[in-house]
């Protein structure tokens, strides 16, 4: 008794002296900033009269010329008034290493007036000055910036996280010649096929929920504001699942809660596939001829926009072969954790290392200080990826390695699954999908959605019959994985549509009791990465098909990119499901517009996996090694 007390005592002392050292930290940071830094807010004039609000942060020092690092952002570059300050910056090494910031309401938002378009296409071919788009608007910030900000050096940074990062991927098209060197972090890029709304054409109905309606982002405004937003107080449970199932239908949510209050929820409902309106969304057709230098970031365990970045710098890549300045930056963080968050670790899962501050420090400083300032050497390698399981930093010459070996892993009988074919000449395993009690996303009781879901223990859906399982013998030697998984499943309904979710999990030795941080992970089952697919979608995301009844399909699809060991003595599992809720909208199992569906048009199907002949599921591994 007396040493549990003891140990928990120190517990309590070691929890109080973090705390401490976090409160100093911003407060040393806060201070930092009023003493270093004049603040200025003005109005910047775009080409077609709207002005836009921007907020100056410049250093007092006066005796050299600093670059300008600008942030756009639909989130408000509060606080407001010449008096009240921001208490800490993205990177306190770039403050410390003197720049200019900049940050702006984006043209609709907050203090700037205009309209807001969500994720406003990119226009090529702009003829007046009525042509406007988040390019444009970049181009006018900056130039204005040049001439009106005093000792500027004449070079721009654009930078931000998210919704900021789809900006700064607009920076980019903007084409200004004063713009050197852009950062898009987990960049908001395609909201139809991977990113906060969508993924493979199914509903990521928390977030699109949560988010534009309970949050209020998507509630207009009447006129600029300092605020926005209201506390939805219609959830009456602590319970997600529950919330969400009880609903119901989609189309329930705009009767009960939504009417006409969030324009974007329409036309989310207008579109429910991969027409010309989304397709206008999706900047990466664009990313020719790219003159700035390109740093693309992005978190391993982004519940939101993971795929972004993984895809922003692949279309760089492969649209500009003779590009030598597009990078990108992965390392075990969740959505924005390499500005927010130590990056030590994630849930259950111990990193041991603090990644935020060495991508601060060593990185994003080093790449405008260079690009910026012609400070240092640029020696940073296109690909800089911390690899999970063996939690080291990894620096590639490209991304995926060149070296890495596509390997199926074939679904076998007993839930095996090995890079073997079956031997036996047909084979399937199957369950029955039923939308009414579907397979939950994590097994926590909580309302908003985790971002440590993407780590969690599966354990939970490993034990539920409508959850295929297979797993490898224990490895005897390392498993390391870096780039795309391919999912290629043949498969065959009841119904005529389905969704499957396909994961890829890490399981721990059953031997393996306790680590050092005192959580249980013997037997853990981490996932690594899971991804969906709706299966309308299979052969053409513009164009929706039925499953045929009773005929064998192939259902392929990409899940975004690993970069994970998998040790000697774990085993790699493979899960497949047919839901994933609340996390994505449920699929009825009937070809109808689910967006238009009703309660009873949602039945059960029973979904058969095949695995033998020329039918044979798998899994297709980028194995390094």
């Amino acid at each position: 008794m007396v040493f549990s007390m003891l140990r928990l005592f120190c517990l309590l002392s070691a929890v109080l002296c973090a705390q401490i050292l976090f409160a100093q930290t911003p407060a040393q940071d806060s201070a930092f900033i009023r003493d270093n830094f004049t603040k200025k807010e003005v109005q910047i004039p775009m080409r077609d009269g709207i002005r836009l609000f921007t907020t100056i942060y410049a250093p007092k020092n006066a005796d050299q010329k600093y670059p300008i690092l600008l942030n756009r952002t639909p989130y408000s570059c509060n606080p407001y008034g010449k008096d009240a300050f921001r208490t800490g910056f993205q990177n306190m090494e770039l403050a410390r290493a003197g720049y200019i910031f900049v940050y702006q309401d984006v043209r609709g938002r907050y203090m700037s007036e205009g309209d807001f378009v969500d994720v406003r296409p990119f226009n090529p071919e702009k003829k007046a000055k009525t042509d406007v788009d988040e390019a444009s608007d970049t181009y006018d910030a900056v130039e204005w910036l040049l001439k009106n900000v005093p000792n500027n050096n004449g070079r721009v940074g654009v930078y931000g996280i998210s919704y900021p990062g789809f900006y700064a991927t607009m920076a980019i098209l903007a084409e200004h010649p004063a713009i050197k060197a852009v950062s898009p972090q987990a960049p908001v890029t395609d909201w139809f096929l991977g990113d906060d709304f969508h993924h493979n054409g199914a509903l990521c109905l928390m977030d699109a929920f949560g988010f534009y309606y309970a949050a209020g982002f998507g509630l207009p405004r009447k006129g600029p504001e300092t605020s926005h937003g209201r506390p939805f107080k219609g959830w009456n449970t602590p319970d997600n699942y529950n919330f969400y199932l009880k609903m119901g239908a989609l189309p329930n949510y705009k009767a009960k809660f939504i009417r006409d209050s969030v324009p974007f929820w329409d036309d989310l409902m207008a579109h429910p596939d991969y027409d010309a309106w989304w397709q206008a969304r999706n900047p990466r057709p664009h990313l020719r001829n790219i003159k700035p230098a390109v740093l693309t970031v992005g978190g391993l365990f982004d519940a939101e926009d993971c795929y972004g970045a993984w895809r922003v710098y692949e279309a760089i890549e492969k649209q500009n072969p003779r590009a030598h300045s597009n990078r990108i930056v992965m390392g075990p963080w969740v959505h924005g954790g390499w500005a927010r968050t130590g990056g030590d670790r994630l849930g259950h899962v111990d990193f041991k290392e603090q990644t935020s501050a060495f991508y601060r420090k060593n990185i994003e400083l080093p790449f405008f200080e260079y690009y910026l300032k012609d400070n240092g050497t640029m020696d940073l390698p296109d690909a800089y990826v911390f690899q999970t399981g063996e939690n080291k930093w990894k620096t590639w010459s490209q991304w995926p390695p060149f070296d890495k070996q596509m390997t199926p892993y074939y679904f076998q009988e007993k839930g095996r699954i090995s890079p073997e074919m079956p031997k036996n000449a047909l084979g399937f395993d199957e369950y029955v999908s039923d939308p009414n009690k579907p397979v939950p996303y994590t097994e926590d009781v909580h309302l908003q959605r985790t971002r440590t879901y993407m780590c969690d223990d599966q354990r939970f859906a490993a034990r539920r019959p409508d959850v295929l399982v297979y797993e490898t013998e224990i490895l005897n030697k390392p498993l390391a994985l870096d780039g795309t998984i391919t999912a290629d499943l043949y498969v065959s309904s009841t119904g005529t549509d389905a969704d499957f979710v396909v994961k890829l999990i890490d399981v721990y030795p059953d031997t393996l009791s306790l680590v050092d941080n005192g959580l249980p992970m013997g037997g853990y089952q981490m996932l690594v990465r899971g991804e969906i697919m709706r299966a309308r979608y299979r052969n053409s995301f513009e164009k929706p098909e039925p499953l045929y009844e009773g005929t064998i399909q192939r259902i392929k699809f990409d899940l975004p990119d690993v970069a994970h060991t998998f040790l000697p003595g774990h085993k790699l599992m493979i899960q497949v499901q047919s839901s994933w809720f609340p996390l994505m909208d449920r699929n009825p199992q009937k070809f109808v517009n689910i967006n238009e569906a009703k309660d009873e048009d949602f039945v059960k199907a029973n979904h058969r996996i095949y695995r033998s002949g020329r039918n044979t599921s798998s899994v297709v591994l980028p194995i390094v090694r």
